[in-house]
């Protein structure tokens, strides 16, 4: 591909990644729980789903599942319950306190495993519908036809995990910042249910979701 198609792709890209979604949401979270460090497994899982979603749009992977009758649907209702389980447990999670530092205060949460939070990240990933509508219908538009496809495809695959890391980033750090202003237990507890709050909401915006 040319370098104009390249940086077209990256900088659409880096505004879309950096819009809050799920994933997004999900890296503030586990950073304001855990801290960056400890994050590093879920904004992983997050980012392997994503990677996994987009190599098999270039595979074609993702045409075909669109095309078998009711496997989009099952995905998206998978997606659904999946956000609105993750918004109801953290609107429940009561508002503990955190230290400010780079761990939070001991908590039911405290028990997880980097497998467990990769686990989770994946699953908020891989469950998203709108991924395999965007990888089906975006990453295409910036490779030349007339050029080998595989080499291209490579290249948007590496270039998008590589912006998406760098929002993780930002998003962890931010996280991480907000935990200093999270010591009071009612402002934990505003906190939670917001985010828990947006989880619903996102669950609830997938059911208009529909492929083209």
């Amino acid at each position: 591909m040319s370098m104009h198609s390249w940086w077209l792709f990256v900088a659409a890209i880096f505004l879309l990644c950096g819009t809050p979604g799920p994933n997004m949401l999900h890296v503030l979270s586990r950073s304001v729980d855990f801290g960056v460090r400890r994050s590093v497994a879920a904004m992983a899982g997050c980012l392997s789903a994503l990677v996994l979603v987009l190599t098999a749009s270039a595979a074609g992977l993702t045409t075909v599942l669109l095309a078998v009758p009711g496997a989009f649907d099952v995905l998206r209702y998978g997606g659904v319950a999946y956000l609105l389980y993750l918004g109801i447990k953290a609107w429940r999670h009561g508002g503990a306190a955190v230290d400010g530092g780079e761990m939070p205060a001991p908590s039911r949460f405290a028990a997880l495993t980097p497998a467990q939070l990769f686990r989770s990240g994946f699953l908020i990933s891989v469950s998203n519908p709108k991924l395999i509508l965007f990888a089906a219908a975006f990453l295409p538009q910036f490779v030349d036809r007339d050029m080998p496809q595989a080499p291209q495809f490579a290249i948007l695959v590496a270039t998008f995990a590589v912006v998406e890391s760098i929002w993780y980033a930002i998003y962890a750090i931010g996280g991480r910042s907000l935990s200093r202003y999270l010591v009071r237990p009612t402002l934990r507890r505003t906190f939670d249910r917001i985010t828990g709050g947006i989880f619903i909401v996102f669950g609830l915006a997938l059911l208009r979701i529909k492929p083209a």
